[in-house]
């Protein structure tokens, strides 16, 4: 049976925490937006501020096309956020796999040792991450990008709370029938945790595409410069003139945007079946 209904006082209280709720979630946007769409001739520091412009306008983003390689910073962050999601994908379901279903002597402090490194920022481990790229050679280049993120502990540790969900019946299953444990992984177990390898590349791709920090020492050529990059540059060009700030803003944000939007499926159904299970 059902429990009791909200009075109509709570259910108004429920909805307006709510409506706040989604107003400081998407306020800011809307204000970049706003920002953005607004002509030279309004005063964006004018108060009280207003949120519609009185004369929207797409010039902003016209002039920031034309001041700035944007086209050249949109094919960097893709290629980057395509490698490194792809490889985060396979080697954290590998490495999930293992944790979750085969027994290996020193499983358990493995893991442990997993969960502890997620606790590490990575400012700690930036210098011997980058020791590490130039003695492989991948100063100023696309690999070096995707180093850092071709396989994280968080990626891990989702795919192994995945995996361990599944019932041990049909990997059993499987094995009685002979087969390989690479065959598994690839035909059995990965076909039934897409909702969560779909959530993680969401993750993934929102770490990869907003990262600012390891591309501003591992890249010091322009012609390899990710989105970030462009926009602070674009800001250090156009210091005093926010609106061409806000419109190079907008235009790397809606990526993001536009992944969720088409794959929020998936992300809302291996948020809720991984990681819960341990």
């Amino acid at each position: 049976m059902s429990g009791p209904r909200p009075s109509l006082a709570e259910a108004a209280l429920r909805y307006t925490g709510l409506v706040l709720m989604v107003a400081l979630t998407i306020g800011p946007f809307l204000w970049l937006l706003s920002t953005a769409l607004k002509s030279p001739s309004e005063n964006i520091h004018a108060f009280p501020p207003s949120l519609l412009p009185a004369e929207p306008t797409l010039a902003n983003f016209a002039r920031v096309l034309e001041s700035q390689p944007f086209g050249r910073y949109l094919m960097n962050s893709a290629l980057v956020a395509a490698l490194a999601v792809g490889c985060n994908l396979v080697l954290s379901s590998l490495a999930g796999y293992a944790l979750a279903r085969i027994p290996f002597a020193g499983r358990t402090a493995v893991f442990a040792v997993l969960l502890a490194s997620m606790m590490l920022p990575f400012q700690l481990l930036m210098i011997p991450v980058y020791e590490l790229a130039l003695s492989l050679g991948l100063h100023n280049t696309r690999l070096g990008l995707v180093l850092p993120h071709a396989c994280t502990a968080f990626g891990v540790f989702f795919m192994r709370q995945a995996f361990a969900s599944v019932p041990p019946a049909l990997e059993e299953a499987a094995l009685v029938e002979g087969v390989t444990r690479w065959r598994i992984w690839w035909h059995v177990m990965l076909p039934l945790v897409k909702p969560s390898l779909a959530t993680l590349a969401i993750f993934g791709f929102i770490g990869v595409w907003g990262d600012f920090l390891w591309p501003l020492i591992v890249v010091d050529d322009p012609r390899l410069y990710t989105l970030p990059l462009g926009v602070n540059r674009l800001a250090s060009a156009f210091s005093m003139d926010w609106r061409l700030v806000a419109a190079g803003t907008v235009m790397s944000v809606l990526p993001i945007l536009l992944v969720f939007v088409f794959s929020q499926r998936w992300f809302i159904a291996g948020a809720m079946k991984g990681a819960v299970k341990g």
